[in-house]
Order: C-alpha cells, then sequence, then structure tokens
C-alpha cells in the first residue's frame, strides 16, 4: 500500500465555527463528513495563536521558541528542517499549495518555493497576486467587495488552491507523497460567492458568557487589549460576522473539492485536517488573536482518517497539539524521529486509542503585523492537562482555570490555595518544558511569581543547562570549552 498524506488547514478558524464541534447555525457538512470518517480531537491546541508561529510548529515539530518564529514576519531559523526537506531527503514526494507564512517576509509571502518541496505545485498568495491586474490586487483585498457586486468562485485564493491540490492528487496518485493544502479562508478579506454570503445575513453567533467579563481577574493587558470594548454587555454585541461566516461555508465547500478527490484518487491516504488558531469574537471583550491562551484563540479543530484503519466517529478527548504532527506524519511513512522534535506520534492514539500527552503547551511572545501591534512583546507560557489551564504572563499577572466547571474561563483560579497542589505541579511541568525544550526566554523570573511561595531564590545561572541541537542534518557540535566533539547534547553547563 502507498504511503500517502493529504494535510489540509484553514486561517482563523476556530474549533466551534465548524459544527460538528458545537452546533451553532454555521454549516460545515464537508468538514463534518470527514470528522466522521476517522477521530475528532476535542481538546487540540495550538502552539501559538499567530499565524506564522502556529505554522512552524505544524510544519517542523518545533516550538516557535525553538525554531525563531516567535512571531510573524520573522524566518525559520537556518538549520530547522520541515517535514518537506525530511520526506523528500527520503524520495517521498512534496507539495505545498497555499499559504506558507513561513519565510520571513510580509503577509503574501515571497513567490518562491523554499526548499523541500515541488516547485511545480508551490502556489503562494503572492504568486496569486502575481496573477492580476492592480485593479483586481485592490479587488481581492477589499473586505467589502461582496456588497459591491458578487464574487466569483474562480475569482478566489481558496480556489486555485483546490484545482492545483486536485491537480496534485490526480497527478501522483500511485505515488508515496505528502500533500499540504493552505487556504488563507476565512481569514480577512473575507471574499466568498454571493450564495455563501447570503447563508448568514440574518445571522448571529452564539453569544458565551465570556462577553460578560468584567477582565477584573486578568492580566492587565486584557483591558489594553478590549480598548472601547471594555463596557460593551451582551446586548450591546452583534454577533452578525456575515462575511467571515460566509467564507467559513464557501472554504468548506473548498475543502469538500478535495476532500472528494481524496477518495475518488486516494482513497487508502491518511487526512489531516486543522486550522492555525480561532479568534475571540468579543470573548473576554476582545477580538481577533494574540496573547491568550483562552479556548475562544488557542483551541483548534483537528481530525485525522484513514479508510479501513482509524474507526470512524471516534473521539480523542485528552490533551492534543499541533506539535504531534510532524512526529505523526514520519512514524506513519515509517521514517525514524529526530531527536530535535519537540512532539510524539499520535498513530497509538489514533490505531489504539492510547492517551499520547498528559499535557500540552502553549506560547507567546509576539504578534509583529506592521511591526508594533497587538501590545507589542507580551511573553506567555502556559499548560492545560485536560482540566486545568495554567497561564504565565511573565509581564502580567497568571492565571489558572478550571475548564471542567468554568468553560468560559471567567474565574480565575491562581490565587486558590486549595488548588495550590494543582496549580504548583502545573507550574513545575511548564518549567520543565521550558527546560527541556531550551526556551531561549527562560529564567527564574518565570518560576518567582508571586503566588508560588516555595520558589527557588533567584540565582545568575538558574538551572545551569545547555544543549546544542542534534539532528541528523547537522554535524556533531563542538563543545565551547575543548573544541573536542560534544558527547552529550544535554548537559550542566561548567
Amino acid at each position: 500500500m502507498k504511503k500517502q498524506i493529504v494535510l489540509i488547514m484553514t486561517d482563523t478558524q476556530r474549533w466551534d465555527m465548524v459544527n460538528c464541534y458545537r452546533n451553532t447555525g454555521l454549516q460545515t457538512p464537508n468538514i463534518d463528513e470527514m470528522a466522521a470518517s476517522g477521530m475528532m480531537f476535542t481538546n487540540a491546541y495550538t502552539c501559538q495563536p499567530v499565524c506564522g508561529p502556529a505554522r512552524s510548529a505544524i510544519f517542523t515539530g518545533t516550538f516557535p521558541h525553538s525554531n525563531g518564529v516567535c512571531a510573524n514576519s520573522m524566518p525559520l531559523g537556518d538549520n530547522v528542517k520541515t517535514i518537506g526537506q525530511r520526506l523528500r531527503d527520503q524520495g517521498i514526494k512534496t507539495a505545498f499549495i497555499g499559504k506558507w507564512h513561513l519565510d520571513g517576509s510580509d503577509y503574501f509571502g515571497l513567490g518562491r518555493c523554499p526548499d523541500g518541496w515541488d516547485k511545480d505545485y508551490w502556489y503562494d498568495m503572492k504568486n496569486y497576486l502575481e496573477e492580476m491586474s492592480a485593479e483586481d490586487r485592490l479587488k481581492s483585498r477589499d473586505m467589502f467587495l461582496m456588497d459591491k457586486e458578487n464574487v466569483q468562485e474562480v475569482f478566489t485564493f481558496g480556489y486555485k488552491v483546490a484545482e492545483k491540490a486536485i491537480a496534485f492528487i490526480k497527478a501522483h496518485h500511485d505515488e508515496d507523497f505528502l500533500l499540504c493544502v493552505s487556504f488563507d479562508e476565512p481569514h480577512h478579506p473575507f471574499l466568498c460567492p454571493k450564495e455563501y454570503y447570503d447563508l448568514f445575513e440574518n445571522y448571529e453567533f452564539p453569544k458565551d458568557d465570556a462577553i460578560c467579563d468584567d477582565l477584573s481577574q486578568k492580566s492587565p493587558h486584557y483591558a489594553l487589549w478590549a480598548n472601547k470594548n471594555i463596557n460593551l454587555s451582551k446586548k450591546d454585541v452583534s454577533m452578525n460576522f456575515q462575511a467571515f461566516f460566509g467564507c467559513n461555508s464557501f472554504v468548506d465547500h473548498l475543502i469538500g473539492k478535495v476532500y472528494r478527490a481524496v477518495n475518488q484518487f486516494v482513497p487508502e491516504a491518511l487526512g489531516i485536517y486543522t486550522s492555525d488558531h480561532g479568534d475571540a469574537l468579543y470573548s473576554h471583550k476582545i477580538t481577533s488573536k494574540g496573547p491568550s491562551s483562552y479556548d475562544c484563540i488557542s483551541k483548534i479543530p483537528l481530525m485525522i482518517w484513514q479508510k479501513n484503519k482509524i474507526e470512524k466517529n471516534s473521539r480523542y478527548v485528552f490533551p492534543a497539539s499541533h506539535i504531534d504532527i510532524v512526529p505523526t506524519i514520519l512514524d506513519f511513512m515509517n521514517i525514524s524521529l529526530s531527536k530535535v522534535l519537540e512532539g510524539k506520534s499520535m498513530l497509538p492514539a489514533l490505531y489504539h486509542h492510547e492517551k499520547i500527552n498528559d499535557e500540552i503547551f502553549l506560547e507567546y511572545s509576539r504578534y509583529e503585523i506592521d511591526h508594533d501591534g497587538f501590545g507589542g512583546y507580551q511573553p506567555m507560557r502556559a499548560v492545560f492537562d485536560g482540566r486545568y489551564k495554567l497561564t504565565v504572563f511573565l509581564l502580567g499577572s497568571d492565571e489558572l482555570y478550571d475548564l471542567k466547571n468554568d468553560p468560559d474561563e471567567l474565574d480565575n483560579l491562581i490565587y486558590n490555595e486549595q488548588l495550590s497542589e494543582t496549580r504548583n505541579k502545573l507550574h513545575d511541568r511548564l518549567l520543565d518544558w521550558m527546560n527541556n525544550t531550551r526556551d531561549p526566554f527562560r529564567g527564574y523570573y518565570w518560576e518567582r511569581r508571586d503566588w508560588r511561595k516555595d520558589a527557588a531564590p533567584a540565582s545568575w545561572d538558574y538551572t545551569l543547562m545547555t544543549r546544542q541541537r542534534e539532528d541528523e542534518y547537522e554535524p556533531r557540535q563542538l563543545d565551547y570549552l575543548t573544541g573536542l566533539e560534544i558527547e552529550e547534547a544535554t548537559r550542566l553547563k561548567e
């Protein structure tokens, strides 16, 4: 049997914008069908709720703080290898079609195929713009275009991405391959044909209780983020995002076209579907995404299917993370996992319903869209164990939520001494993770929080640990003190 994988993703599609996760009245029949075909992950999270950093984890298997993409418009480190490079070097066909956002340029990309992917199929957003006249470029970025004219499906970036993906599947159906299909929709500027736009003319997304959050228990940056929305009540908020939700259904339609091609030409392929991050939609008085671990922003749809291999309509309820996608792909392809990877293969969960992670981790450094925006530098690290979520804001105040009893994340329990043992154990796991991944922003200040009474004293050396990367792509590095090859990649500083 051929080893074939099709990874499909969207941009800015929060978990409950997919109907199978929560029946809100939004229409996503094709994504729902994919979920029914295999395993749906009900507690899956991005590694950082920003486009570029989120994608860096999805396509390298390393956290943003490890691969260099700590914000948008920052490129991958030169020593970081993508899943495309790793598979290509094993003789496997690789193609990436759609939004990349990992080359360090602006939003649209460089229009050039990076190493590891088939140049014949590369197509990013700059390629799309370069096909257009100046007039059409302006139209393609006009979020009010649908009020002026009926946008044709063939005009959209998503249409071009879907058609090129289908062409790849038809041409390479008898080969081992990884195909990544990366839609920009439903992200701004919200272009879709009138039939999808009209679906939501009088629709309002359900208002959750988090809209009523007065932010009194939150880190101070949330009030700045909320700005003029700080005093909004439920009745003041309109949840009619017609264009956004129209694009949500439109991208579902495009995904359905790719999904049907998979079923027709490569029916035994492993299929993966996810989105890079969510959108607050006025929960906690904020909009868009940024320095937050709240579910509305950080929880994402994730589903994986394979005909006759993965149980249909199955559910994985434990914590899951984008960091595990690359190890899963390599494991499926029978390729050994590099020591540099920071996640685990999900195949035991998919085939045997085994629990993979006791907890997952999230981070945030900055947003970086046209330089300073979304609060500038807002370092955050978070850990979630399936019930409790601890978030540490280095420059703000910290948060602990019991999502079993408080799914809207309103009641901050960080100073609740009845939960001090649970809180401190999560904190220890968070600090261990920062050390184990050699987070370049780690230090005693993450440990010495005002609620952590048993924190170690501040010290200049802190944990004394060092690591040089150890990967099959890198020669063994030389020890700074001896000039000889290192014996262990992880070791105490002298």
